[in-house]
């Protein structure tokens, strides 16, 4: 596998959609609820992870002009994504692994392909922080129709943008008395609390590096 670094990019309106949202259901780090009159502890510091809509598949063609049947070549699919994320350093490290499934339209001779992708870190919904390339390679035997391969792609987020404020930590975990009238409101409803949640929010997007052609096909058929 190899990455390169890349510069930011303007991500289209579709990857930049959130792949994750905060739950009923706890984990470590994430807002948890005491019985309506406080919060007992703020999210998480590592990102969410996933594969942005119509990047996770890519097709390509013996005539890129014809996108026919009879054209196709290769048709790959991004499946499987793990994550794992540290986040006891001052720099959070977020690493995802997946598997490329492939399958090819003519068998005859063994081959070798390979397919570029992408990481970004996007913050706050719309601010990319990061972009990287990696390369998959997927190697086709003689008479062979499908291959697999694995990948892995990986992200740093510095811990201080991915930690609230304690002014707003305050806000959130604020015990409040039942019956008092501070406690019928919701903390995350107030604007300041939820402009500050947006700013720490982290994601981490894996998929094919797709040319324009290629995204439209996805979006398409």
């Amino acid at each position: 596998m190899m990455l390169r670094a890349r510069a930011p990019f303007a991500l289209t309106a579709f990857a930049l959609s959130a792949v994750a949202a905060l739950s009923g259901c706890s984990k470590k780090g994430e807002l948890v609820f005491d019985e309506g009159v406080g919060v007992a502890s703020v999210l998480t510091l590592c990102p969410a992870v996933g594969i942005p809509d119509y990047t996770g598949d890519v097709t390509t063609f013996r005539d890129p002009a014809d996108t026919s049947v009879a054209s196709l070549d290769v048709s790959a699919a991004m499946t499987n994504l793990r994550t794992t994320c540290n986040d006891t350093a001052d720099k959070i490290y977020s690493e995802a692994s997946f598997t490329v499934n492939a399958r090819r339209s003519d068998t005859r001779g063994a081959r070798t392909v390979e397919l570029l992708y992408f990481v970004t870190v996007v913050r706050g919904g719309s601010a990319v922080v990061s972009k990287r390339i990696g390369t998959v390679t997927l190697v086709f035997a003689d008479g062979q129709d499908r291959s697999s391969a694995n990948g892995k792609a990986g992200g740093f987020i510095n811990r201080a943008d991915a930690a609230l404020p304690e002014d707003i930590r305050q806000k959130i975990t604020k015990r409040r008395r039942a019956g008092d009238a501070e406690a019928a409101l919701d903390p995350l409803a107030d604007p300041e609390v939820k402009a500050a949640i947006a700013r720490t929010r982290f994601e981490m997007l894996v998929g094919f590096q797709l040319t324009e052609a290629q995204l439209k096909y996805n979006a398409t058929r």
